[in-house]
């Protein structure tokens, strides 16, 4: 199992995620919450698109990406507060499965950023 039992806790809280991409102009930055995060059966991330015009530039071009997440709710390492790191190679769909699971939830995403997990490590 890729995906930790703590971090599918900690989507369970609310939180901010941070995106990192990489890309001609170097690195950029997109945010999203815990909660709007699905995983798939083979533990991939599913992430509503609203925007990310630049993340979606980016992995256009390099499909690595960097996302953190945590949350003051759960118990990490030292107490209340953990926190991961995953890295993985994201695209972005418009169609097919993974989409159509996100819009149903999403009325207002125009894709899907997949995520595949490479690694999910607890910083906290």
């Amino acid at each position: 199992m890729l995906i930790p039992e703590k971090m599918r806790e900690v989507l369970q809280k609310e939180g901010v995620v941070a995106i990192a991409t990489s890309g001609d102009a170097g690195p950029h930055m997109a945010n999203t919450w815990n909660s709007y995060i699905r995983i798939t059966d083979d533990e991939r991330l599913l992430i509503p698109a609203g925007r990310m015009n630049h993340t979606e530039a980016n992995i256009t071009k390099n499909s690595d990406v960097l996302l953190t997440l945590g949350s003051r709710e759960v118990s990490g390492r030292n107490g209340l507060g953990t926190g991961f790191l995953i890295r993985g190679t994201a695209e972005f769909l418009a169609s097919g499965p993974e989409f159509d699971a996100i819009k149903a939830i999403f009325k207002w995403a125009r894709a899907a950023l997949v995520v595949t997990v490479i690694s999910a490590t607890q910083t906290l």
